[in-house]
């Protein structure tokens, strides 16, 4: 299909805070259609803990795992449109986190979908990365870089690849980053590992929405077929047993447990962690597997599922 996961709201309360020295974060809108589901009451957010069931400290769960284990071999809890935190910048249409991203990464949470347009602020996300490395520093964070190009402040490819190295090199960033292939995780301990979703001919990890030499990604944010929240829910289980039944793939699994397709987020992530995540992640929680990356929304609402995706490290 054609159709943008995501279409920019307009205006000066339509962009987020600025990432990578300065490249704003869209605060984008899901569309609303026809047969949008009606939003739930707000759910009330568990209390936050310092640990997982399973004894893992969550800001520090990667430095008690064996260095030489590979990055592809973990299972990775991130947010999906890491810094759209706040409604005012746009709608509860564009609302997908209500932790920032020093709280995601204290939480737990190691990568992060970061959505840039245009180019405003400060480098506020990179900074508050390597502020939590230095203080954590058996931790790494992958982090999607993605070039929006969308709406008044967009970028060109080839300015968006000329400030990204701008930054990189002229301004010092170039040593917070991994940037050549999957590392293990003692090679990525202290470093963000760049996923570049732009336009470039670098030697760097490159993201697909789909399957490349990198990545095998499930994202199936919209679908035409009866009961959608059931159809979205059986990609992720599978992709959950496809990742399992392949530990030694060159590629990165991902698995977003995200849709929009006229649902409001809150209610959408709500249905499919209530009928298929939850469900699934218990009933296999004693097997030795790695699910690689999984995005979520609003991850301080559900808090088990993100204890859960910590603890799948240490099964085996």
């Amino acid at each position: 299909m054609t159709v943008a996961r995501r279409t920019l709201l307009t205006g000066a309360a339509a962009t987020l805070a600025g990432t990578l020295g300065g490249l704003a974060l869209p605060a984008t809108a899901r569309a609303a259609t026809a047969t949008a589901a009606v939003p739930r009451a707000p759910i009330a957010a568990p209390a936050i803990t310092t640990g997982t069931p399973g004894g893992q400290p969550t800001a520090d769960w990667m430095g008690r795992l064996d260095a030489a284990r590979p990055l592809l071999g973990l299972t990775v809890p991130g947010t999906h449109d890491s810094c759209c935190t706040d409604p005012a910048h746009g709608t509860e249409w564009s609302h997908t986190q209500n932790w920032g991203v020093p709280e995601q990464l204290t939480q737990g949470v190691r990568f992060l979908d970061i959505r840039c347009n245009g180019l405003q602020g400060t480098a506020d996300e990179l900074d508050q990365c390597r502020a939590f490395l230095t203080a954590h520093r058996g931790e790494t964070v992958v982090m999607r870089l993605r070039n929006e190009n969308e709406g008044g402040q967009a970028l060109d490819p080839a300015e968006f690849r000329r400030r990204v190295g701008h930054y990189l090199d002229d301004l010092g960033y170039r040593p917070l980053f991994h940037l050549s292939g999957w590392p293990t995780l003692g090679t990525a301990r202290g470093r963000i590992v760049l996923v570049a979703d732009f336009a470039n001919d670098w030697d760097v990890i490159q993201w697909s929405s789909g399957s490349n030499a990198y990545f095998r990604t499930q994202d199936l944010w919209q679908t035409d077929q009866l009961f959608p929240l059931r159809v979205k829910g059986r990609a992720i289980t599978q992709q959950f047993d496809t990742a399992a039944a392949d530990p030694a793939s060159p590629q990165m699994y991902v698995n977003f447990l995200s849709y929009a397709g006229g649902y409001w987020p809150k209610s959408a992530e709500q249905t499919l962690m209530d009928q298929s995540v939850y469900p699934y992640l218990t009933a296999h929680a004693a097997r030795p597997a790695r699910y690689g990356i999984v995005p979520m929304d609003f991850p301080d609402f559900h808090v088990n599922v993100l204890h859960l995706l910590i603890d799948q490290n240490f099964t085996a």
